[in-house]
């Protein structure tokens, strides 16, 4: 399993990455390989303020659909366009072209909350 160093991890299996002053949120690699395969992503958030925690969507696998939480707090700016074509970029690409939403975070601090990629490894394993 994959666990880039660059990212941050929530205990609901999301994660980002900052580029600037935008954030790239998806699922982990150990997420996706749960789920199975990806059918779905949907997304009605965009262009909203939501708090960290707070659902922003879900994805739906053959056999489940689960809800997509957002890690810190921010505003919803953008869908990856590439899903809607090819869901199952979410399972081959989980940290690359498998992102789903892209945001502005209110608070740039509130990334470090959250767990490094080391913290993340140990609490799937």
């Amino acid at each position: 399993m994959n666990f880039p160093g660059d990212l941050r991890y929530t205990k609901d299996h999301e994660w980002i990455r900052l580029e600037g002053d935008t954030a790239f949120v998806g699922i982990t690699d150990f997420a996706q390989g749960e789920l199975g395969d990806i059918v779905y992503v949907e997304v009605e958030t965009i262009g909203k303020q939501l708090d960290a925690g707070t659902v922003f969507g879900t994805v739906e696998a053959v056999k489940t659909v689960s809800d997509l939480y957002l890690p810190v707090g921010g505003t919803i700016t953008g869908l990856n366009p590439a899903l809607a074509n090819a869901p199952e970029l979410v399972n081959t690409d989980p940290y690359g072209q498998g992102w789903m939403v892209k945001m502005k975070i209110n608070n740039l601090a509130d990334i470090e909350t959250l767990m490094d990629a080391k913290a993340y490894e140990q609490m799937v394993n």
